[in-house]
Order: structure tokens, then C-alpha cells, then sequence
């Protein structure tokens, strides 16, 4: 008798507890699901009320080296073209002065040019810095809110594929936390 009840209540047992086994792998597999968010960093950013702002006077000041830019080129040609008008009369030693003159002037203006590009870039970034944190915040409370792991920036191509069940767009969302 001992014999058949330990045949019966073994296959019980099995049975009784192969669901509360198969529901915790079902448990562990959800809880292990890597979940990342994506977005057009871009988007986000250009949707800001506030870039436009940064924009605009961005385009202001880069109209000012610009125009600078032109006043000096435009010295330069009336210097140069006013040197050539009189190089055949001058005698060599004001000859090389005036070409040097020239090519400091030159050299100048390509050192302005390359240096307001530079400063232009640099305003740009600080003028972006206050939103890029925002987004960065904001990128931070949607992801927590909706349990990812990460969010990756789609633009320039920088992710080829994703995940349809792993991944989520979550662009909108990020809008609409900044707002």
C-alpha cells in the first residue's frame, strides 16, 4: 500500500507544482526583457519653443561675422586691386613692403574667418546647453516612467533596426514632457 500512495502522490506533486515552476520562468523571462526606448534627438529638439529663439540669434550674430567678413574681403580687393594699378611705377623695396602688407592682410582674414567659425560654433553650443539638459531630463523621466533600459538617438542613421517588441519610439513622449 505504501508502495501504490508513493506512486500516486509523486505524479501529484510533479503536476501540482509544474505550473507555479512554468509561471515563474514566464516571471524571470519578463523581468530579464531588456526594453529601450528610441527618438529623433533632432525633432525633439527643433519642437522646443525655445530653439527658435537660440535660431534667431544665431542668425543674427552670424550675419554680424559676415558682414564683417565681407568689409574685410572687400578692403582686401581695393588694396589689392590698387596694388596692381600701381605695382609697375613703385620701386622694389615698396613693391615687396605693399605685398606683404597684402599678404598679412590676407593671412588676417583667413584667421578671422577660421576663428569665427569657431566662436560661432561655441555660442551655438552654450545657447543649446540649457535645452539639451532639458532633454536630457526629460529623456531621463519618460525612460524611468516607462521601465527602459536606455533610449538611443536615431538620427543620422546611428541605429539601422530595432526591435518592434523590444523597442519603443518614444519622441512624442519626450515632446510632450518637455511641454
Amino acid at each position: 500500500m505504501v508502495k501504490n500512495a508513493v506512486k500516486w502522490v509523486l505524479p501529484f506533486c510533479l503536476f501540482a507544482f509544474l505550473p507555479l515552476t512554468v509561471s515563474a520562468q514566464d516571471v524571470a523571462t519578463d523581468g530579464n526583457t531588456l526594453k529601450y526606448g528610441y527618438l529623433s534627438y533632432d525633432a525633439v529638439l527643433h519642437s522646443m519653443n525655445e530653439y527658435a529663439t537660440v535660431e534667431t540669434s544665431m542668425m543674427q550674430l552670424n550675419e554680424k561675422y559676415a558682414a564683417e567678413q565681407k568689409r574685410a574681403e572687400d578692403e582686401f580687393n581695393r588694396k589689392y586691386e590698387e596694388f596692381l594699378d600701381t605695382q609697375r611705377d613703385m620701386p622694389l623695396t615698396i613693391l615687396q613692403k605693399r605685398q606683404s602688407e597684402l599678404q598679412d592682410l590676407l593671412n588676417r582674414n583667413i584667421t578671422f574667418k577660421k576663428e569665427s567659425q569657431a566662436l560661432l560654433e561655441q555660442a551655438k553650443a552654450k545657447a543649446e546647453a540649457p535645452l539639451r539638459k532639458r532633454i536630457a531630463e526629460a529623456m531621463g523621466r519618460v525612460g524611468i516612467a516607462r521601465r527602459l533600459a536606455f533610449i538611443i538617438n536615431t538620427d543620422q542613421q546611428a541605429v539601422a533596426w530595432t526591435h518592434p517588441m523590444m523597442g519603443e519610439d518614444v519622441t512624442e513622449a519626450v515632446k510632450t514632457a518637455l511641454r
